[in-house]
């Protein structure tokens, strides 16, 4: 046979059936009782037999009326099934457990205020339901989280954006909560005991200012505008945040979903009544394909507990 006849030979489809009806005849030796082992009719089984010899184009089995015994191609063949019937046993085993969500693996994405504050006891909760699942969580901020699901390195992200769902267009933003705003400012500063808080009166203070590339302070420019803060510092975390506000070096205002930082007894934070000021959180995943069935689960229980929580409690 010349070289491109071999290429052009095509492999020929084998099915499981088949590779068990020829391991148990080449262990039992006989058609009988392999049938019976098979729980076929021994014509049925036969039949089988000759259909898998059709398909590797040469006889398997040398047999007479006294014994069935493998060919030299048989021998040669019965490592190789026995592999490809392990292999196949393997690769179903491990999807079952995919499935039934024994094991898996979940990439999320999420806002660092999210990531630190509200999303561990939802991971808690998760990983003690099905401990085999293994989460891996990047916490960075909106731009970057988004990019990691452009590029298929997250399967979502909770991500937020003053643009709303028109900045993510090209996916499938699902929307969870409006996140309101809150100043910070230490115990004994002005403002701490203001009776009617407005943005021009935050204005005159010095002002301790997120990125620009953060969400909070993309909610901020927007809903402020055309309003100038007296930024003192621009830092990118909020721990920062914080402690610059304690330190007395200026106030600040804060999503209530990060309010956990400023849980101190030298700081005051206060509901700050302005419409136009929220931050919107979105799930946000891949418009193509679906989700795994471990970061379906993990997404589904992310959107009921966010769903249930309230922001008047922060």
């Amino acid at each position: 046979m010349s070289t491109s006849s071999a290429a052009a030979r095509k492999t020929p489809d084998l099915s499981t059936r088949q590779l068990r009806a020829f391991l148990a005849l080449a262990e039992l030796r006989s058609f009988t009782r392999a049938a019976q082992a098979s729980h076929l009719s021994q014509p049925a089984f036969s039949a089988l037999i000759r259909t898998l010899e059709d398909a590797v184009g040469t006889r398997l089995f040398d047999r007479d009326t006294r014994s069935v015994q493998l060919t030299p191609e048989g021998r040669l063949f019965e490592g190789s099934a026995r592999r490809l019937l392990d292999d196949m046993g393997g690769a179903m085993a491990d999807l079952a457990d995919h499935v039934e969500r024994r094991k898996g693996r979940v990439r999320v994405a999420a806002l660092p205020s999210l990531a630190a504050g509200w999303l561990p006891s939802v991971f808690a909760e998760f990983m003690q339901a099905w401990p085999g699942i293994r989460i891996d969580l990047d916490d960075a901020l909106s731009d970057a989280c988004i990019a990691l699901v452009r590029s298929g390195q997250a399967d979502f992200a909770l991500a937020a954006s003053g643009a709303g769902e028109a900045a993510y267009s090209d996916l499938r933003g699902q929307r969870l909560c409006a996140d309101r705003f809150h100043l910070v400012c230490r115990t004994d500063h002005p403002l701490a005991r203001e009776t009617r808080l407005t943005a021009k009166k935050l204005a005159p203070w010095p002002f301790i200012q997120m990125a620009r590339n953060s969400s909070v302070r993309q909610a901020l420019d927007v809903a402020l505008h055309p309003l100038r803060l007296n930024a003192v510092f621009e830092v990118e975390h909020l721990a920062t945040v914080m402690g610059l506000v304690e330190a007395g070096l200026g106030i600040s205002v804060v999503p209530a979903l990060t309010l956990f930082h400023f849980r101190r007894d030298t700081l005051v934070t206060r509901p700050l009544p302005l419409p136009a000021l929220t931050r919107t959180v979105y799930l946000v995943q891949r418009s193509e394909g679906s989700l795994s069935v471990a970061a379906q689960t993990l997404h589904d229980l992310i959107v009921a507990r966010l769903g249930k929580l309230k922001l008047d409690d922060f």
